[in-house]
């Protein structure tokens, strides 16, 4: 039986749009290990042996963009005794379109060290598809020799050359060998490398011609030393992941994560984008108009296209998910909730300092996405889905697996469903909307104010239940408009969309905050209880810190500090069980009831939202709220995560400096001609 291949154990260079992934040891051999370059794998396996014994690994971790750093030891060819004096590291560096390792023998012997190195390497040319279902590789592409080194290609348009200084190559069947025949001394190391080089002749995402991020990297110094370590791993991870479109080649977005989702999404995009807005508004700009290129035009059910209507994903090939039935075209619009998210994207943005001109270009895609809201995205009033094929994805909010929209019993909600939290992502974004056409002297402000009012009105007529425990918003509505009344995170999501009243959402706060939701290490995408309730379901009791992080800033912007902060501690609580990479999700298990915070094992990492979140956590703290227009930026810091200093935010094209005390006293400062308010609610 073919299986996902786990990876909550394995070391990834990523540096988009190529990625490798390897063992702890560094060995390359099975599963999801390999060198892919987008949606292709080109290396399946890279198995190194020191006189014919493999080295015996101590310790393996990521060092910076794209690198791992794997420490092991060469104890064949050591000197006698207890002490391990002889040792080989494996430097991995990933750059895009390119993967180099350098391997150093090194030693502390009264004699020098020889060892014949000899590296196994297998071509492929297998699918991403194909490598999440399980399946085996392809055959190996034919190789060609020469006296440079080897090179081969796929299927897909994508070739590879294999360099190795110094090495003698050869085939052994449909495996290369690498041999190098190396002698260390005392203090004189030596070090061998191969490297390769990978082309795509039909790229639909590639690397950014500029490799330097598109946000300042803030320096952050706090008495919770979590929180510091936290942003700078993500940082880091952010950077390795950004990605432009071969039809918008100018502008930068963020894959959503490594390895299956190593491409643009537009709802993972999106959130990771816009939690990213205080470090500056390029990442946000390049991301609204790379999916303004494809907004849709016409409506095509076998694409989920609609006109105004945001992409769900993009890839180089029809996606086929062996085992599900699922067939995804190569541009799919199979989303409910990417297109309001474009417009608060784009409204944030815009109070964070866009500039006016980037703004006011992307005016008529605004228009056509609330245009969409009404005219397409609704059903009896209700932003709502279903797939029309058969073949695409069954359920399509964030929650996009099969069984993630259920009954508090367990049986499977049947639609077209209408997500509770897709209904404030469209109040939120009919509002934001409207205040951009006010702003920019067009139509259509007070239609849109009136529609997101007549929708909070439907909202809390349809959507709120009761059980023992009091009142609170079911996770949808289904094809009957009967309330499917499972506690879930989704509810969450409303806090600070402006569809709830202070009332509702101190009611739905108290319920997140829960022991059945809350786990200890961030929130529960199902509460404990329910029938499909499993702390290792995908949508169904697992933790995903990027939803944790959503719910945190609703918290805050509703003014419910002490719940986002008791939050934000159980994700820093997390992050250092996955020495601060945080993943795409991990088990829901109750702090406490375990030794430490369980994996999800084939969740992404990095992945973007997840990454992203440190920010969100960081804005959240320091309770920033953006007028670029009106040239202010509030300041109402917390110390409930303890004192805080930040050096190098940005707001309106300055630079923003905030200092938080152990008692709460906020001070701020700009070096710009923006003032900064420092206040509260």
């Amino acid at each position: 039986m073919e299986l996902q291949p786990l990876l909550h154990d394995l070391l990834a260079a990523v540096h988009a749009p190529t990625q490798a992934w390897s063992a702890q040891d560094g060995q390359i051999r099975t599963g999801v290990e390999g060198v892919l370059h987008g949606d292709v794998r080109v290396l399946s396996a890279a198995v190194l042996t020191v006189d014919g014994a493999e080295p015996e690994p101590i310790g393996g971790a990521p060092d910076g963009t794209g690198r791992v750093r794997v420490t092991t030891l060469t104890r064949g060819i050591d000197a006698p005794g207890a002490d391990p004096t002889a040792r080989l590291d494996r430097l991995r560096t990933v750059l895009p379109g390119t993967v180099t390792e350098e391997l150093t023998l090194s030693c502390s012997t009264p004699a020098p060290v020889t060892g014949t190195l000899t590296l196994r390497l297998r071509p492929d040319g297998s699918s991403m598809d194909r490598i999440k279902a399980g399946l085996p590789p392809v055959d190996a592409p034919a190789v060609h020799l020469d006296a440079e080194g080897a090179s081969w290609s796929s299927d897909a348009d994508i070739s590879t050359v294999l360099t190795a200084p110094g090495a003698d190559l050869s085939l052994d069947g449909e495996d290369l060998l690498l041999r190098w025949t190396l002698t260390a001394t005392t203090g004189a190391p030596v070090t061998v490398s191969w490297s390769l080089a990978i082309t795509d002749a039909n790229p639909v995402v590639q690397a950014p011609a500029d490799l330097a991020p598109e946000w300042s990297v803030p320096q952050v110094t706090a008495a919770d030393r979590r929180l510091p370590a936290l942003l700078d791993q993500s940082l880091t991870d952010l950077a390795s992941l950004r990605m432009t479109a071969s039809f918008a080649p100018q502008d930068v977005f963020l894959a959503a994560g490594a390895p299956w989702f190593f491409t643009l999404f537009g709802r993972d995009s999106i959130w990771a984008a816009r939690m990213l807005l205080p470090l500056g508004t390029e990442l946000a700009a390049g991301t609204l108009r790379t999916l303004a290129v494809l907004q849709g035009e016409k409506t095509d059910p076998a694409t989920a296209e609609q006109p105004g209507k945001i992409l769900h994903e993009v890839r180089r090939a029809t996606l086929h998910i062996p085992g599900e039935g699922t067939v995804l075209p190569p541009v799919y619009y199979g989303t409910v909730d990417a297109t309001a998210l474009w417009i608060c994207l784009l409204h944030d943005a815009w109070r964070w300092g866009m500039p006016a001109d980037q703004v006011e270009a992307l005016l008529p895609h605004l228009e056509r996405a609330l245009a969409w809201m009404s005219d397409h995205g609704a059903v009896d009033g209700f932003l709502a889905y279903r797939d029309e094929t058969g073949t695409g994805l069954a359920n399509q909010g964030w929650k996009d697996s099969g069984d993630s929209v259920q009954w508090r019993t367990g049986e499977l909600a049947e639609g077209p469903i209408a997500l509770a939290e897709v209904q404030g992502y469209a109040h939120e974004a009919a509002i934001g909307g409207a205040t951009l056409l006010d702003a920019f002297g067009r139509d259509g402000g007070d239609h849109w104010r009136g529609w997101a009012a007549d929708l909070a009105e439907r909202f809390r007529a349809a959507f709120w239940v009761e059980d023992d425990r009091g009142r609170y918003p079911g996770i949808a509505l289904d094809a009957h408009r009967r309330v499917v009344d499972t506690v879930t995170s989704n509810i969450g999501h409303l806090l600070g969309t402006g569809i709830l009243t202070a009332e509702e959402e101190a009611t739905v706060a108290a319920r997140l905050l829960d022991p059945a939701m809350d786990s200890g290490y961030g929130l529960r995408t199902m509460a404990e209880g329910s029938a499909g309730f499993w702390p290792l379901r995908y949508h169904g009791g697992a933790v995903w810190p990027h939803d944790t992080a959503i719910v945190i800033q609703g918290l805050a912007r509703a003014g419910h500090a002490t719940e986002a902060a008791t939050l934000a501690e159980g994700l820093l609580a997390a992050a250092g069980g996955f020495d601060q990479r945080l993943p795409e999700l991990y088990s829901g298990d109750r702090r406490g009831t375990v030794p430490a915070v369980l994996p999800y094992p084939a969740a992404c990492r990095p992945q973007a939202w997840s990454a992203a979140s440190s920010v969100a956590v960081l804005t959240s703290v320091l309770g920033l709220r953006p007028d670029a227009p009106a040239g202010t930026l509030e300041v109402a810091g917390s110390a409930a995560l303890g004192a805080l200093e930040v050096r190098g935010l940005r707001f309106a094209g300055a630079g923003v400096d905030v200092q938080v005390d152990a008692d709460g006293r906020t001070t701020a400062r700009t070096d710009g001609r923006v003032r900064v308010r420092v206040g509260g609610r």
